[in-house]
């Protein structure tokens, strides 16, 4: 009875555009305002076409109502024998048309603002992956996978004994976040390697699907720093709930050293792909990669989930020739996403030995991390033409 209560409270509340979506709030009924002003043109136009189907049906219904009861059959009314009549025809013909052309003209605005790219100050390239996001900026060549962070992911895991409950930001996590300069208009080109994902962030006020094959456009610009959070919204496979969306807006200054620092991360690993490891330390290393990328389908201990996922634990491609297995997991097959693209040539070197030399095979062979950087190098690459198509 009290839940109905709250429920009737927050309905009213929705109609008066005071019932807006929060973190912290117990019933999300309406769309929230959001952080840009597009998501605020667009909550506006909502609150519009919400109060004048209020006041349709208000006229409506009232209508309706008033005459069922003063014109009922018990006070001495008879039900009148007509039909067909051109003035009233005109006028409910007439009405919706003005309502709707009332409707369009600012529905048409938005819509245009949102696919407004022009005079954008940067570009990123989004490509979704089974499951995870992969982030490009077309200015700064700065590159790199988000993927589920490690709390939710071992959370998530069947009989993992963790309270998700426990976990800050459960599946609304990742490892590495993607992060914008405030007040910059930015363009985001979105795209697919392998299935159609949806990338949504309520606070931006929009979402957009990433196809393989296509590329869409939109854009935002933030006027407050903070952390904004979502996930995808298209049924994407067996682990479509575990590929959150986070977009960290910092103040220009703090975003330019961000850039300087991740060009420079970025340039200790391409280096430290030119160099051997002791098979030790690959396998060690191996060992996490194997958690964060691999686990969720070949599950933690290599037993695989018979019938969808083989088991890495005695198989015969793990067991036969080395070179056979980097290839499957340099281009993928069917389910499995190609690795040769996700991982950088010291993960990848190090998660192959691992497989070979854990989870209760001993093979005893290795791969290192230069053989890989030349595998990696010899692979296509697609390129995308930045220039304006003016």
């Amino acid at each position: 009875m009290i839940k109905t209560k709250q429920l009737f409270a927050a309905l009213i509340l929705m109609t008066l555009g005071q019932g807006s979506a929060h973190a912290d709030s117990d019933y999300t009924l309406n769309l929230m305002k959001g952080v840009t002003k597009i998501s605020n043109d667009v909550y506006d136009l909502h609150m519009l076409v919400l109060w004048i189907c209020v006041g349709i049906g208000i006229v409506v219904f009232g209508f309706m109502f008033y005459s069922i009861y003063y014109h009922r059959k018990s006070v001495g009314h008879k039900a009148e024998q007509f039909h067909e009549n051109t003035t009233v025809e005109i006028i409910w013909t007439i009405i919706p048309t003005i309502i709707l052309i009332s409707l369009a003209i600012p529905a048409t605005k938005t819509m245009l603002e949102m696919d407004d790219v022009q005079e954008s100050e940067m570009s990123i390239k989004v490509t979704g992956w089974q499951w995870k996001w992969e982030y490009e900026y077309l200015d700064n060549g700065i590159h790199f996978f988000s993927s589920l962070d490690e709390a939710s992911n071992k959370a998530r895991q069947k009989n993992s004994g963790i309270d998700p409950r426990s976990v800050e930001h459960y599946l609304l996590n990742v490892d590495e976040p993607l992060v914008v300069p405030v007040n910059t208009k930015i363009r985001f080109l979105f795209t697919a390697a392998d299935v159609i994902h949806s990338w949504w962030v309520p606070d931006l006020g929009w979402k957009k699907d990433t196809i393989p094959g296509f590329i869409n456009e939109a854009w935002t610009l933030v006027e407050k720093p903070g952390t904004y959070r979502g996930q995808c919204t298209e049924l994407c496979g067996r682990d479509h709930g575990f590929m959150p969306i986070v977009v960290v807006v910092k103040e220009k200054a703090d975003y330019d050293s961000w850039v300087k620092k991740k060009v420079a991360e970025q340039e200790k690993t391409d280096k430290a792909g030119n160099k051997e490891k002791p098979v030790k330390d690959l396998i060690a290393e191996g060992k996490i990669v194997y958690a964060n990328s691999c686990a969720s389908c070949h599950m933690a201990d290599g037993a695989g989930l018979a019938g969808t996922f083989p088991a890495i634990t005695d198989s015969a491609i793990v067991k036969g020739d080395i070179n056979a297995q980097v290839d499957l997991m340099m281009n993928g097959k069917g389910m499995m996403p190609a690795f040769g693209q996700m991982l950088s040539a010291v993960e990848f070197a190090s998660v192959a030995t691992f497989i070979r030399n854990g989870l209760g095979n001993k093979v005893g062979d290795s791969i290192q991390p230069p053989v890989i950087k030349a595998l990696q190098s010899a692979q296509p690459k697609v390129e995308y033409d930045d220039d304006d198509d003016e």
